[in-house]
């Protein structure tokens, strides 16, 4: 049995580090300064391209926990921090979103192993950059909602995805290509068909695909592709979105940093 590493302050922090949605360049400079020095990085390498450790120096140790579960590539972390190892967890994305860190986290704590996680880009951001729109657009849609459907993971009941869709905010669709039809049938509840939608496939990756379309054509789209996996959908009146403009620069508007000013 493992025994916790007392006292943790000896012991350089692991890093937890978002390594973006693929592209190697699209990672934090505090990201990549900290993957330069580390001695061992554990990733993910199905979900983390490999061409993200070209920040790592030569003789970097690189754990590929694709085909691990917890008992087996947790200890081997413990180990790597006991001999005063710099120890990076490389996480694509931003770790805080389907990224598994919860129960990483909870692993460190009770062994008394300190961390610091640094945020990295997540794909709805790079979907939002690469299709050109805000996804909180004045008067029209001003919330964001990331979700999944259900699938092997559960999904509390009060996050069912007909209740989520009744806001019809711009709502951001990981892990749920194998579930397109279903997906586009509770969606529909509450928006309209003629929604548009785009599925993205790999952002950041060198075989990155978008597609667009329209809500009532989700599952055919998806059929289309032929993508059953690393698919995010973006669901958005923002996507078809007319003219709008926001108070912030708009001469009617006063605030802190440009008063009233009186026309009269």
């Amino acid at each position: 049995m493992s025994q916790p590493i007392t006292p943790s302050s000896q012991f350089p922090p692991v890093h937890i580090i978002g390594a973006g949605p693929g592209a190697p360049d699209l990672i934090t400079v505090r990201g990549q300064t900290l993957l330069a020095a580390a001695d061992t990085v554990f990733y993910t390498g199905s979900l983390v391209p490999e061409q993200m450790l070209q920040w790592c120096r030569a003789d970097v140790e690189t754990i590929d926990t694709r085909s691990h579960t917890l008992e087996t590539w947790l200890p081997l972390l413990q180990k790597r921090v006991s001999q005063g190892q710099r120890v990076v967890r490389l996480q694509d994305g931003d770790p805080c979103l389907y990224g598994a860190l919860h129960e990483l986290t909870t692993f460190l704590l009770k062994h008394q192993i300190s961390f610091e996680i640094v945020p990295g880009v997540s794909a709805f951001q790079l979907a939002a950059a690469r299709l050109e729109v805000e996804l909180t657009v004045p008067q029209l849609v001003q919330s964001i909602i990331l979700t999944r459907v259900q699938g092997r993971t559960d999904v509390p009941g009060e996050e069912d995805l007909a209740s989520l869709a009744s806001h019809q905010a711009s709502l951001c669709l990981y892990l749920s290509a194998r579930h397109a039809a279903a997906a586009q049938s509770k969606l529909m509840a509450h928006y309209p068909p003629d929604t548009s939608i785009a599925l993205c496939y790999r952002l950041g990756w060198p075989d990155e695909e978008i597609r667009l379309g329209r809500l009532d054509a989700m599952a055919t789209l998806t059929q289309a592709a032929g993508h059953d996996r690393t698919v995010m959908y973006l669901i958005s009146p923002a996507l078809a979105a007319q003219e709008a403009r926001s108070q912030l620069y708009n001469p009617d508007h006063s605030h802190l940093f440009r008063p009233h000013v009186s026309k009269a």
